[in-house]
């Protein structure tokens, strides 16, 4: 699927991280000495909000959920994609820890990646540095407007933002199977179980989606978009 008017407040644009493609042959190898391959189970945690880090997490399979938590309380930021990193804002010089927790939505693989050879390639190779600045600002960007749209948009046009985001930058396709719960969909639109079941139906009734089961397809794209406008 690839249309430029697609949404991205669920998740950052890009497609895939092109960091590692500045190395030099030498700082590759280093990378792959100094890296880990884990499986993590649907809902298991990847990184946790004040824990050290380690490690920058490069997502090679899966979906994950990255959210700042207190308490029971939980607010989302983002969804990620494989070919995204988890963990750069950890990067900063005098306080390595996760700023934020990440879990599996579904089962996912990983690699886990030293932290300071990010640091060591950031001062060696300007070329490395400049994409991981690009990444960063990117993921500010994303949150900036989904924060935007969750405060603007009223429940009709989150869900049409969100259904728009998970298209076109996630599965990349009007018609995909979506492993989310009802429940889960509501956090990532910053609504109530009960509202997305309600306006799910609705979009449905009028001819904008079509759900079977867990498949959705997009069927009037045009119409999800003036939605999303609206708010």
């Amino acid at each position: 699927m690839n249309d430029e008017n697609l949404r991205t407040s669920c998740t950052v644009a890009h497609e895939n991280c092109e960091c590692f493609e500045f190395l030099t042959e030498e700082q590759k190898l280093l990378v792959e000495e100094r890296q880990r391959i884990v499986h993590y189970k649907k809902g298991e945690i990847i990184a946790k909000h004040g824990a050290f880090a380690s490690h920058v997490i490069f997502l090679c399979e899966g979906l994950v959920k990255v959210y700042y938590e207190s308490g029971n309380d939980s607010l989302i930021l983002k969804i990620m994609s494989p070919g995204n990193l988890v963990g750069l804002s950890s990067l900063q010089k005098d306080e390595n820890v996760f700023q934020y927790t990440a879990s599996a939505y579904i089962d996912s693989v990983a690699r886990l990646i030293d932290i300071n050879l990010f640091k060591k390639f950031i001062v060696e190779n300007g070329r490395f540095a400049s994409e991981i600045i690009h990444i960063m600002s990117e993921n500010t960007n994303q949150i900036n407007s989904r924060f935007f749209g969750m405060i603007h948009r009223q429940s009709y046009g989150k869900l049409a933002d969100l259904i728009l985001c998970l298209a076109g930058r996630i599965f990349k396709e009007k018609k995909f199977e979506l492993h989310l719960t009802r429940k889960e969909l509501a956090e990532l639109a910053g609504m109530s179980t009960e509202s997305v079941i309600r306006i799910l139906k609705k979009f449905q009734d009028e001819g904008y989606i079509k759900i079977s089961g867990k498949t959705f397809e997009i069927i009037n794209l045009e119409g999800l978009q003036r939605i999303c406008d609206l708010g």
